[in-house]
């Protein structure tokens, strides 16, 4: 029975580990919503009082570039869900190759939108310019909150790109295996929030009209 017993407590205990890791990653995912949250209410709210301006700001936003970036961020969360399958698995170079693709198109997604930045502020609509602090109210509120919580989003995306680079390089390591690899859940737990996010961005100023 002791040496029986002896087995059991190591695996009780990592399993512990990974609930409570898992559980962390949960409530960090909480307070972010709870942020974008509060942001769409907020957003909500100028736009209800600033309708027609907000849908006037709308036609200087590409929805064919809005929908492309859609599109990236849906496949990226499906390969790094093939990733947490295949390590699942024992597959791990497939989940490399997996979670190398996730990262791939997520710069493929910051590259869109830095084109689309870059365009806006090539016509003065980014805030603080001379051309942007001559726009009405509403205009004015349109484009702080377009670059406000999509620069906000940015950011995550890029966070997400460090969190799955560090994923990547533990399980060349052999440090992440079938047998432990709540960090690789973790991950794709994170970048499914980032696409969730995305999937309310894009509506709200791409598609007003």
């Amino acid at each position: 029975m002791e040496h029986h017993t002896g087995f059991v407590l190591p695996n009780s205990g990592h399993n512990r580990d990974a609930e409570a890791s898992k559980l962390g990653m949960w409530l960090f995912l909480f307070t972010e919503l709870l942020l974008f949250g509060g942001l769409f209410i907020v957003y909500m709210v100028y736009r209800y009082m600033n309708h027609d301006a907000f849908l006037m700001s709308s036609f200087e936003l590409s929805p064919v570039m809005g929908t492309i970036n859609t599109i990236v961020l849906l496949v990226s969360s499906m390969t790094i869900a093939m990733s947490i399958t295949a390590i699942q698995k024992g597959n791990t170079k497939t989940a490399i190759k997996l979670m190398s693709l996730t990262v791939f198109l997520a710069f493929v997604f910051l590259v869109i939108k830095y084109f689309e930045w870059s365009a806006k502020i090539h016509h003065g609509l980014f805030p603080g310019m001379e051309h942007y602090t001559n726009l009405p109210k509403g205009e004015a509120l349109f484009f702080f909150l377009y670059f406000f919580m999509t620069g906000l989003h940015a950011f995550h995306i890029i966070i997400g790109v460090i969190f799955i680079g560090v994923v990547i390089s533990k399980t060349k390591k052999g440090l992440l295996t079938s047998d432990n690899y709540s960090l690789n859940e973790n991950a794709g737990l994170y970048w499914h929030l980032v696409d969730l996010i995305w999937i309310y961005l894009f509506p709200l100023f791409y598609l007003i009209h």
